[in-house]
């Protein structure tokens, strides 16, 4: 069973310039954090783009989608920005049928060494091994269907819709 990751960007990828203060994109961290989690998981790690979801357009939603349903596998895990991710969802499960893609991100960049990123990966990466075929975010150990989720901004975390 092979599982392909597509890298968008968000807080998971993001380093921090200690000169002027500034998070950016430079690499995705997926590769070292795989080792470091000692997967041993068939995956298969392909960028799309490096922005932050607050940035993210349709276009790029599209990509993503077009991306996901050209796959030649049904089993896909996709990192995204916080902020956005449950739009991201939403959009997916109108365009992409009969794959498990999960969705999943990072509150704090994994370069600053106390994120929830690894964890949230791993989850990820078993929940899209076992749930049936849709969309889902998955974060902080929970699974969430799309368009049945949201992030609360006041405490940080993601909860349910209904």
């Amino acid at each position: 069973m092979s599982i392909r990751i597509f890298v968008t960007g968000g807080t998971f990828d993001k380093e921090y310039n200690e000169l002027t203060g500034q998070l950016y994109f430079k690499d995705t961290q997926l590769p070292e954090m795989l080792v470091l989690g000692r997967s041993r998981l068939d995956v298969q790690v392909r960028t799309l783009m490096m922005i932050d979801s607050l940035e993210m357009t349709d276009m790029d939603r599209e990509l993503i989608a077009d991306h996901c349903i050209k796959s030649d596998t049904d089993k896909i895990v996709i990192t995204h920005g916080t902020d956005t991710m449950a739009h991201t969802a939403e959009v997916l499960a109108k365009k992409v049928t009969g794959k498990t893609v999960v969705i999943t991100g990072a509150m704090i960049p994994y370069k600053f060494g106390s994120s929830d990123g690894l964890f949230n990966l791993g989850s990820a990466l078993a929940f899209v091994q076992s749930l049936p075929p849709g969309v889902y975010v998955a974060m902080n150990g929970k699974i969430f269907r799309a368009g049945n989720v949201r992030k609360n901004k006041q405490t940080g975390e993601f909860e349910e819709i209904g």
